[in-house]
């Protein structure tokens, strides 16, 4: 009992977890370690101990043994009884010869399979994995788009097998021990009498061949890692976390399927100057006194160069000016966005004594008795004084 396997550290699930979470964690973790899709060493062996795992959780019968004896077989010496001695259970799994059907139904979500407890096949044609490149851009690159190029790393199909595994002049042979389902049948003496389960075939993965000379390259995978270099065409207007899809620029299929695709997401630096909000390019300039209150026609800068701009006369702080057309590009081909400029009257913080004068002038004529308060606080302490003389 020490040594015995704890089924439910194996799902990652609590031993009161109900069928429904087993479930769920039997299919992240097969996916995870499945043979086809994960080439790391030992991720055979796990994808083995998950599909035992489920095999005894996801049954009820096999589950409440396991929870009593740690062990699906019952209590030792129990289970030990001949085929047919405990008769009625032996094909307890609807024809199936055993328990394996739940198992299958879910297997068949991910790897092929028709569901409905039919059989995966194992030489179906499937899809390589997506990847993700990001892609720094400047303000600038972003609205007005970029062609470039972009080089990453992603597993291909060998060059030297073209993908089959095998060493050249040789090819897969039909597994010898599940004859091409790459599945076996394996005989439990339980508790409940001779129980026959499916599982994945040990010696070919579940694949159904059997590759007796590796490819040198490749020692069987049929992939191999290389620099990938490719042409983007960024778009224009495109923004801060948009993607874009090309299609199979991911990694290889196997058993001759197509790539994946390469998700490019951007990432966009903001600007010094501008402020951004879809096509709409926002921009604040500053304006003098002078300008807002006689009008003026003056320079504005946009992403696509200076224009005129003319500030009528009487304009008032954070009045709004809209330069049609001056925005970004809309994505979808509706024309481009616009640039609103926002006006900030300047209040002078130095005035010489020519400009005080104008001012006061200014003041008068408008009808406004103003005080100036000028110099240092000590310096109007003395003013202050001398008045009360």
């Amino acid at each position: 009992m020490a040594d015995q396997k704890d089924y439910y550290e194996t799902l990652g699930v609590s031993r009161d977890a109900d069928d429904d979470t087993i479930r769920k964690a039997f299919r992240k973790l097969s996916k995870k370690y499945h043979p086809d899709l994960n080439h790391a060493p030992g991720a055979e062996q796990k994808f083995k101990e998950i599909n035992e795992a489920y095999q005894v959780l996801s049954d009820p019968q096999k589950r409440a043994a396991y929870d009593q004896y740690g062990s699906a077989d019952g209590p030792q010496g129990f289970g030990n009884a001949g085929a047919g001695q405990a008769g009625g259970f032996g094909d307890f799994g609807g024809g199936q010869g055993g328990f394996g059907g739940g198992f299958d139904d879910i297997f068949s979500q991910f790897f092929g399979g028709t569901g409905g407890g039919a059989q995966a096949n194992p030489s179906a044609p499937r899809q390589g994995a997506d990847l993700q490149y990001r892609m720094d851009l400047t303000f600038e690159e972003a609205i007005f788009g970029k062609n470039t190029k972009i080089s990453y790393d992603r597993e291909s199909v060998c060059h030297t097998c073209h993908g089959s595994g095998a060493k050249p002049g040789t090819s897969p042979v039909t597994c010898h021990k599940c004859h091409g389902t790459g599945y076996i049948q394996v005989q439990r003496n339980t508790a409940f009498g001779t129980m026959m389960t499916r599982q994945v075939c040990d010696v070919c993965g579940g694949t159904g061949k059997e590759i007796k000379e590796k490819c040198p390259t490749c020692h069987g995978s049929g992939h191999e890692q290389e620099r990938h270099t490719i042409d983007v065409k960024v778009p224009a207007g495109v923004e801060d976390g948009q993607q874009m899809r090309l299609q199979q620029a991911g990694e290889a299929g196997t058993n001759g399927g197509p790539y994946g695709d390469l998700y490019i997401v951007f990432r966009v630096a903001p600007s010094k100057k501008y402020q951004r909000d879809g096509a709409e390019i926002y921009l604040t300039i500053p304006l003098s006194f002078a300008q807002a209150a006689l009008g003026d026609e003056i320079k504005v800068d946009t992403v696509h160069g200076p224009v005129e701009l003319k500030i009528p006369a009487g304009t008032q702080s954070q009045t709004k000016f809209r330069l049609r057309g001056k925005g970004a590009p809309r994505l979808r081909g509706n024309g481009t966005g616009d640039e609103i400029v926002t006006v900030e009257i300047q209040t002078p913080k130095h005035l010489n004594e020519k400009q005080k004068a104008a001012l006061m002038q200014f003041a008068a004529a408008s009808g406004e008795d103003v005080t100036p308060h000028n110099g240092t606080l000590f310096d109007r302490v003395k003013e202050a004084f001398k008045g009360g003389k």
